[in-house]
């Protein structure tokens, strides 16, 4: 291999090289392979592929190019180094021989930190609703000025604050006003202005509570947490559930992506509906995936992305007649 004329080329060329063995261990890449992986004066030599990626389908689509003897190709590869597989890349994987597989690697184009998958269907979804919204709010001006009973009057009061409520953040999605604003939030008012929600609901759902009172105000966007809540909430009633409980816990060292928190803020909406159906617990999180005929598929997706905003996470775990979603958020200040 090493007097192979295509090496002293390889070598200067900016697109990255890679050539991996029967084994799919790296024997030589080039410079610009290098810098993609930050690997420095070190050598990735030696290393097998499965190391240098965060994609476990990569390794797997290599051996089957190597054993087919046919040119393959993997989107959306995250490679390895200093940058914990952020960076996105695409790889052709083509047989360089019977033993030896070349792979050639091709950078996508970035997104700005404050993108996201969604932004683009929110920002659409944002100008859409903001006439109705506009509609909505007067008529609840006029019921509030003319209704007597003061149970009606407050309906129409909870109708305005959520009105403006999302006015809000459908103002801050059209003006890319990507980042949210911070200050302490009480958790459990947060449940409790949920509570209230619920209760205007027909019919309302039944309603427990376990909380733990000793729980201290998380750094967060109070707007963008009570939508989390409010999502969790609305999708399992609007699923079957009829009862729902909301608990809230401290945690300590939970993994969130990279990261391990030093301790948390659990947050769980736990409802007693069917359970989320097999062939969406894989992709439950992602756009446009509803399990409903009339579902947008934007509520959860949405919901985990506010979480990752406020360096936190939404997880779930389902049975039939227990399904638990559980928002983690930092009781440490995360900085930069």
């Amino acid at each position: 291999m090493e007097t192979m004329p295509w090496r002293s080329l390889a070598e200067q060329m900016a697109t990255g090289l890679a050539l991996v063995d029967a084994d799919l261990r790296v024997q030589w890449h080039n410079a610009a392979l290098a810098e993609w992986l930050e690997l420095g004066l070190r050598s990735a030599i030696g290393v097998p592929l499965a190391g240098l990626v965060a994609t476990p389908e990569l390794a797997q689509q290599a051996a089957r190019a190597l054993a087919e003897q046919r040119l393959l190709q993997v989107r959306g590869v995250g490679l390895g180094g200093a940058t914990g597989g952020t960076r996105r890349l695409d790889v052709t994987l083509q047989p360089f021989d019977a033993d030896h597989l070349l792979l050639e690697v091709h950078a996508l184009a970035e997104l700005p930190a404050v993108a996201s998958p969604l932004s683009a269907t929110l920002r659409g979804f944002a100008h859409e609703v903001k006439n109705p919204l506009a509609g909505l709010r007067g008529a609840a001006q006029l019921l509030q000025r003319r209704l007597h009973d003061d149970d009606l009057k407050a309906l129409a009061a909870m109708v305005l604050a959520e009105t403006d409520r999302l006015t809000t953040l459908a103002n801050r999605l059209l003006h890319h006003d990507g980042a949210p604003r911070l200050g302490a939030v009480n958790p459990h008012a947060l449940l409790e202005r949920l509570v209230e929600l619920l209760r205007a609901e027909s019919p309302p759902p039944t309603l427990r509570h376990d909380y733990d009172p000793s729980l201290p105000d998380v750094h967060g966007d109070a707007d963008r947490l009570q939508q989390i809540l409010l999502n969790l909430a609305r999708n399992a009633i609007e699923a079957g559930a009829r009862t729902l409980t909301l608990r809230t816990r401290a945690e300590h060292g939970i993994r969130v992506g990279e990261r391990v928190l030093r301790s948390a803020l659990r947050i769980d909406v736990i409802d007693d509906g069917p359970g989320v159906p097999a062939e969406l617990r894989e992709t439950l999180f992602e756009p446009l995936v509803s399990g409903r005929a009339d579902g947008s598929g934007l509520g959860l997706a949405l919901s985990r992305e506010i979480a990752h905003e406020h360096g936190g996470e939404l997880r779930y775990a389902s049975r039939p007649g227990e399904t638990t979603f559980s928002l983690y958020l930092p009781l440490e200040r995360t900085h930069g």
